[in-house]
């Protein structure tokens, strides 16, 4: 029976008779499978005269700490004159993703906390990745990659990149597992990556019209729930898959997003106005200085001097209203602002404006 509703899900589905447009595997997530951040302490060996400086005691610190572990220990005075220029302490990220089992392998981020002046060819030493309940979940260790230089001598210097910031691809073991016992559940939650109650509603009714029952429930706007149907005790994870393989129509939210930094606007074709009228000019204004020579009476006995003459001069372009019906598209909108001669940063100042008169149909999102 499982293998009959597989092969009619790919018969359906396979040549998109519905027609419609995402999967739910695209706009949702399973609640309770997600990455989790990792982080520790260690120190980068090997540095060519970069590292830290004594000022950075924890370094100090630290490689005493090490050494202990070899048998070596440091008295006071000999910690107060170690250098540690060929050492760096840094903190080790990485992110453990869902399902991963011991023996695998996961790229680790080292990031410099002392005064080191690069992180090129350094070697991390065995560091331990934890989470955030404490426990070790990751073991790190090897070469360093900054991808890039710094490099000089003297008041030159070159620098190419973050020197003080590197990778390690694969350069994390794991060593404990997040088991996550998904075929033991009798029901499981669909989060939404963009919350909207419209979507939340299409995804429950596209799952209970292929299975034809009702086993999918909208819990807000934000999650659906999912009950396992006796079929599918056992076998969650099937019917996840086929789950995520299901296409519903996407909630599309006009959205207009400004970016001041840059002076980019970027604009949603289903983004309308209502009736509106716009004025557009432009105001130059122009200061200029022109130096005169000052020459005295010759019996004055006053010395020769240069004048500074400014001149300022303001030339307003000639407004233009651009009127709009209702329903107006953006595309329209911004061929008129296109041919009224506004720059991308006059279009982010009008749509402000009309999003505070309530003329525009969209998200206004400043970056």
């Amino acid at each position: 029976m499982k293998k009959l509703i597989t092969a009619v899900f790919v018969l359906l589905f396979g040549i998109n008779a519905f027609g419609f447009e995402v999967k739910i595997g695209d706009v949702t997530n399973v609640v309770g499978v997600r990455n989790n951040q990792l982080v520790g302490y260690g120190l980068v060996v090997g540095l060519a005269g970069t590292g830290d400086g004594t000022s950075s005691y924890f370094t100090v610190q630290s490689i005493a700490n090490a050494l202990k572990h070899f048998g070596v220990t440091l008295s006071s005075s000999a910690m107060q004159s170690l250098q540690v220029k060929n050492i760096a302490a840094v903190l080790v990220t990485a992110t453990l993703p869902p399902f991963a089992k011991q023996g695998d392998r996961i790229d680790v981020t080292v990031s410099s906390i002392g005064d080191a002046k690069s992180l090129q060819g350094g070697t991390l030493i065995m560091t331990p990745l934890k989470g955030p309940d404490g426990k070790v979940y990751a073991v790190a260790q090897g070469p360093v990659s900054i991808g890039g230089y710094n490099m000089g001598g003297g008041a030159t210097k070159v620098r190419k990149n973050h020197p003080t910031v590197g990778r390690i691809p694969n350069g994390a073991i794991v060593e404990n597992q997040v088991d996550v016992d998904i075929n033991s559940k009798s029901s499981f939650m669909l989060a939404l990556k963009s919350p909207n109650f419209t979507m939340a509603t299409r995804v429950a009714e596209a799952i209970n019209r292929f299975y034809r029952r009702q086993m999918a429930f909208p819990v807000d706007g934000g999650s659906v729930k999912v009950v396992v149907p006796p079929l599918y005790r056992g076998d969650v994870v099937e019917l996840i898959s086929q789950i995520n393989q299901l296409s519903v129509n996407q909630v599309s939210v006009p959205r207009v997003v400004l970016d001041e930094k840059t002076g980019t606007v970027v604009v949603g074709g289903d983004v309308t106005v209502e009736p509106v009228s716009i004025s557009h000019g432009n105001l130059t204004v122009t200061i200029t200085t022109t130096k005169t020579v000052s020459q005295p009476n010759p019996l004055a006995g006053g010395k020769t001097t240069t004048v500074a003459n400014k001149k300022v001069n303001v030339e307003e372009g000639k407004g233009k209203f651009l009127t709009f019906p209702k329903g107006a598209t953006v595309s329209q909108l911004v061929q008129a602002l296109n041919k009224a001669g506004a720059t991308p940063r006059d279009m982010m100042a009008i749509f402000q404006a009309l999003k505070a008169a309530g003329a525009l149909n969209a998200e206004l999102e400043m970056m």
